[in-house]
This record gives C-alpha cells, sequence and structure tokens, in this order.
C-alpha cells in the first residue's frame, strides 16, 4: 500500500489558500505545498505510530518511508514536481493511498490523528486529480514516443529526482486509460506491469488480475491470437477464471471463422490483383503533414523549416527602440528566432527578483486556465490547456507597472489598452494545444467587451528553464522556441492592414521535465493608430 496523500494536515496556514482550489495536477508551483503538507502529516502519523506502535506496526513502516520520499522532495520541490512520475505518484498517493489508511486506522476513532486526517482529506486532491496526472503521462509518452518501460524506470532527460514506478503504479495507468476505453495505452501499461511481475517485482496485484485487462485490450485492437495466447496463459495460472474461460472460447471461435473467411476471399483478391498488375501506376501525391503530427515532431525538436539560406539572415543585435531614451546608453539584446512570421527574443530582460515577485504575487490566485468559447464567448476549460493563471494589474504593485512599461518602451506599442498580465503555470504534461491568439473573422464579438479591437501583438516572458519539453512551437511554418529563464519573445498577430497573420497559429509543448512559468501580455489595436499605422497591402 502507497500512501502519498498526507499534503493538508497541520499546515493551518495553507489551507485557506488550498481548500478552495481544486485540479492540483494542472499547476506544478501549487503542488509544491502538497509536498510540504505531506511532510508534516508524516510526522504526525509518527508520534500517532509512537501511542499505538505495536498495533500499527503496518502504518509504521509506510511512514518511514514516506518520510524518507518527503525529506528528499522537499529539498527542491519544483525540481522533484518536475519529473512527470512524482507528480502522478503524489496525486494518486494523496487521492486513493490516503483513504486506505483512513479505513485501516478508522478501527479505533479515538485518537486525534484518525480524526484529524478525516476532516482534511476534503483538501486533498480528487479523482480528478489522479485522473488528470494519469492522462499527463499518457500524453508525454506519445508526444516524446516514450516507451512504457522508460518512463517507469525514471530515465526521462534532465530528471534529478528519478522515481522508478511500481507495479501497482503501472496497473493504476492502465486502469485509468481502460476506463476511457484507450485500450491502446491500457496495452502498454498492463504490459509493463506484466513484465515488472515477470521479473520477481512483489506487488498486491497478481500475474491473473493483469492479464485479464491486457488480454481484453489486445482483444479490442483486433488481436485475436495474441488475446488468445495470454487468455490461455491467464488459464494456466487460474485454471477456474470463468471471464478466461469464456474468452478461451469466443477467441477460438473468431479465429476459426477469420481463417475460413480468409481462405474464401483469397482466389478473387488474386485474380484482381493480376488485373490491377497491368493498369499503369498514378504518381504518388504527397501529403501535407497533419498539424497535430507536426506538432508533436516540433515539440520533439523535429521537422523545423528554417533553411541554412534563411538561418543566414537572422541576427542578433543591441537594440534601443530608435533611440528612445531609457535604451539608448543601456540597449537591450535582441535576436532573430524566426523570419516568417517574424519573431524576436529578448534576452536578460526579467530578473530573477521580478520573477520571484511575479511568481509570489500569482501564486495564491492561480486558477484553471481558461479558453473562450468560439459559439458562445464564455471562457471555460479545456483538455488542450492543462494550467493555472492568474491576472496582475498595474495598481497591485509599482513593478508590474514597471514591467508594463519596458515593454512598450521596447516595443513601441501603447500599453494601456493591452491586458492585464497574465502569468501562467503548467502542471503534469502541462500544455496549450494549437491556436490563434487573435479573432478570427467568424469570431466578431471575440473581444467585443474589452472595446480595445483585436489582438495585435503578443509578448511573452519566460520565467523559468524547462529541463525537457516545454517549447513554443508554430506548427504551420515549422518553427519552435524553446524557454530560456529572464528572456522574452515578441511576435505581432496582425499584418499592418489589420488582417489576421494565419502563420502565427502556435502551441506550447506539454512540460516533459521540470516547471515551466510564464506570463504574458496581449497588446490590441486601440492607441497604436500612430504607433503602428495601416498598409493598404492586406499581407503587410
Amino acid at each position: 500500500m502507497e500512501l502519498h496523500c498526507w499534503c493538508f494536515l497541520l499546515l493551518s496556514c495553507l489551507l485557506p489558500s488550498l481548500s478552495v482550489q481544486s485540479e492540483f495536477f494542472s499547476s506544478i508551483g501549487q503542488m509544491t505545498d502538497l509536498l510540504y503538507t505531506e511532510k508534516d502529516l508524516v510526522t504526525s502519523l509518527k508520534d500517532y505510530i509512537r501511542a499505538e506502535e505495536s498495533k500499527l506496526e503496518q502504518v509504521k513502516q509506510w511512514a518511514s518511508k514516506v518520510e524518507s520520499l518527503s525529506a528528499t522532495a522537499t529539498q527542491d520541490p519544483e525540481g522533484f514536481l518536475g519529473h512527470p512520475v512524482n507528480a502522478f505518484k503524489l496525486m494518486k498517493r494523496l487521492n486513493t493511498e490516503w483513504g486506505d489508511l483512513e479505513s485501516l486506522l478508522l478501527r479505533d476513532t479515538t485518537d486525534g490523528f484518525i480524526s484529524n486526517l478525516t476532516l482534511q482529506r476534503q483538501h486533498f486532491p480528487t479523482d480528478e486529480d489522479q485522473t488528470g496526472a494519469a492522462k499527463a503521462l499518457l500524453r508525454l509518452q506519445d508526444t516524446y514516443r516514450l516507451d512504457a518501460n522508460t518512463i517507469s524506470i525514471g530515465d526521462l532527460p534532465g530528471v534529478i529526482h528519478k522515481s522508478p514506478m511500481t507495479v501497482e503504479d503501472c496497473y493504476e495507468l492502465g486502469k485509468i486509460a481502460y476506463s476511457e476505453s484507450d485500450y491502446y495505452h491500457t496495452e502498454l501499461w498492463m504490459a509493463q506491469a506484466l513484465k515488472q511481475l515477470d521479473q520477481g517485482e512483489e506487488s498486491p496485484i497478481d500475474k491473473v488480475t493483469v492479464l485479464d485487462y491486457l488480454s481484453y485490450s489486445i482483444y479490442q485492437q483486433g488481436e485475436l491470437e495474441r488475446a488468445l495466447d495470454l487468455t490461455k496463459r491467464l488459464l494456466s495460472l487460474d485454471s477456474e477464471h470463468q471471464r478466461a474461460k469464456g474468452n478461451e472460447k469466443y477467441f477460438e471461435f473468431q479465429l476459426e471463422k477469420l481463417k475460413n473467411k480468409t481462405e474464401t476471399q483469397t482466389e478473387g483478391e488474386r485474380e484482381k490483383r493480376d488485373t490491377s498488375e497491368k493498369k499503369p501506376k498514378k504518381k504518388a501525391f504527397k501529403e501535407p503533414i497533419p498539424e497535430r503530427k507536426m506538432y508533436e515532431m516540433l515539440c520533439r525538436g523535429e521537422g523545423i523549416k528554417m533553411t541554412p539560406r534563411r538561418q543566414s539572415r537572422l541576427f542578433c543585435r543591441y537594440y534601443d527602440n530608435n533611440r528612445n531614451p531609457t535604451y539608448l546608453l543601456a540597449p537591450v539584446k535582441q535576436e532573430d528566432e524566426w523570419d516568417r512570421p517574424y519573431i524576436v527574443r529578448y534576452h536578460e530582460i526579467l530578473s530573477d527578483s521580478e520573477i520571484e515577485k511575479i511568481k509570489q504575487l500569482a501564486k495564491p490566485r492561480l486558477r484553471r486556465a481558461t479558453i473562450s468559447n468560439p459559439i458562445t464567448g464564455v471562457l471555460e476549460t479545456a483538455p488542450y490547456r492543462v494550467s493555472k493563471s492568474a491576472w496582475l494589474t498595474a495598481y497591485e504593485d509599482p513593478m508590474i507597472e514597471k514591467i508594463n512599461q519596458r515593454i512598450e518602451d521596447i516595443t513601441g506599442l501603447e500599453m494601456d489598452t493591452a491586458e492585464e498580465l497574465q502569468v501562467a503555470n503548467y502542471g503534469v504534461g502541462g500544455q496549450y494545444e494549437p491556436h490563434f491568439d487573435f479573432g478570427r473573422k467568424d469570431e466578431p464579438d471575440a473581444f467585443k467587451e474589452l472595446g480595445t479591437g483585436n489582438r495585435v501583438a503578443t509578448w511573452l516572458f519566460y520565467m523559468s528553464d524547462v529541463a525537457a519539453g516545454g517549447a513554443t512551437v508554430f506548427p504551420d511554418v515549422g518553427a519552435a522556441v524553446w524557454p530560456k529563464k529572464g528572456t522574452a519573445v515578441f511576435w505581432y498577430n496582425l499584418f499592418a492592414s489589420g488582417e489576421g497573420d494565419y502563420s502565427t497559429r502556435h502551441a506550447a509543448c506539454p512540460v516533459l521535465v521540470g516547471n515551466k512559468w510564464v506570463s504574458n501580455k496581449w497588446i490590441h489595436e486601440r492607441g497604436q493608430e500612430w504607433r503602428r499605422p495601416c498598409h493598404l497591402n492586406e499581407t503587410e
């Protein structure tokens, strides 16, 4: 039994902020509080164990295990939770396994620890958090083409805190995929659980249970022979397994039926093949790469379409925005990241102290990031945007006003009509799939309530380095921009004519390892009339 859910017992000072939150999995920054709470819960549990040592020996052993894990985790909370397996296991511990402990301890409700744990469990992560963390692992597995064994042994690029997965972890992941009728991932993780059992790992999950899920998931994918072989293996372990006995007969019947059907079709197919070989072959048409595939390729660092000739036209420079007084003596470092659309990066544009201040202001207010429904215009959460965000206004802290002024001085654009500074922290496998920042022609009311026109430009601060993953990619043009702490990237969403630049469709890749913090400023059309005059050419 793994008990990963200690997080809220003794940190009473954290409860006001945590109790109103949900969806912990969507923000690594907020999940760090769970580690500290878990550590204190272990301390409380050990006090209880000292009083009931003889009766609760099993719990004492578990507490020692979690205490060791917590000690390691709290040395570098964000780095520890940056490993997606650690984050998944934390959700699993807090949502499932501490409940198992509660059932054990309720044999004696007189102890203060039991009543305290029962009370605080209402602040623990939910089934939604555990499922969200599990789905994030599956998403990372697909995007970065990781096999189950690589994830299970914790061998991910850039990791500091390796965390192997147990048979129970693999089984739980496969079961969540099964509940979603995702038989592909069910097979991968049940096969991994079986592999670890075959290697001798001790587990309360037995091979019969795993084989039952595995054989059915393989059958659902149309592989009857493999499903039959696994069912026979299951029956060799438990000859009285009623479902397996029925499945064996059914699979054998279906295979025989398929064999007869194949034999009757063979002759007809041979005749068709002889006829078709006489026809001249048409030249194959090369289909464009689908957006989803291009997005995932770019996230892996593949498929970037920058030619050497175009690369040679990209430069680095010291930039003062036409002799702006602020940067006349100390110009900023500007680097061309891409030519079409034109994307620039500004280096050393945000200091470490400013970054920490922004995070400090934003963290208590982080809420699940939303998107605007293109039909209703209502803000709502979406599975393709996994992060939490907060909005910081200039009047809240002088530093925010200072940052807004810095963006205005560098871009030359009016900030009074821009949206407030949005701060985002990405959770387990955090991502934002391909989208436009500007409102399209079929969304005439996208920003109507703001009264400031369309989003003319985007300014994006990177407030953390990311060990692996987390790139900003532009699938239509094959561009990828990688996070670098203290830098910012800038691009125009609209041409000078006011028409949308559809090549700016972009995405935030899933964070594979690490903790990604960004903040952005969406700059609107109003107020830019003299700063960025209109152009008669639609695409200039």
